[in-house]
């Protein structure tokens, strides 16, 4: 059975490097985040790394992003710890759109052998993000 939760996030800390960038066309960066997710989903600094490419190398550029976030808190008050790949984009307002699923085989503790998917809208400037889950456990 499907179980549907929700919440929030803020993002506590972002460290970007640029890689690369082809004059002023497309640039490759990476970053480094933490999280802290209150809701269905609670933790406390969460650990992620993303890679970024932004379509230009200016500032309100459009652009996509991959990348995964290792989440050490509850689900639903169920102790453990899960990996989520993440993916998506974002405009050139800032507005983020991600799609995210469980890693197969990551979840430890009470959330040995959970699935499942989410998403979330970030907003440019708001201070919290809220997010959608939606899993099973065995």
């Amino acid at each position: 059975m499907t179980t549907h939760t929700t919440g929030s996030f803020t993002y506590a800390d972002w460290k970007e490097n640029v890689l690369s960038q082809a004059g002023d066309g497309p640039k490759l960066a990476t970053a480094t985040v933490t999280n802290h997710f209150t809701g269905g989903i609670e933790a406390t600094g969460t650990s992620c790394a993303y890679t970024i490419v932004y379509a230009t190398g200016a500032p309100d550029s459009a652009g996509s992003f991959t990348g995964h976030q290792l989440v050490t808190g509850t689900v639903d008050g169920r102790r453990g710890s899960l990996v989520l790949a993440e993916r998506g984009t974002f405009d050139a307002d800032g507005t983020t759109h991600c799609v995210f699923e469980v890693v197969p085989g990551s979840a430890t503790g009470e959330l040995t052998g959970l699935r499942g998917t989410g998403g979330f809208t970030a907003v440019h400037g708001e201070p919290s993000v809220a997010y959608a889950f939606d899993y099973e456990l065995p």
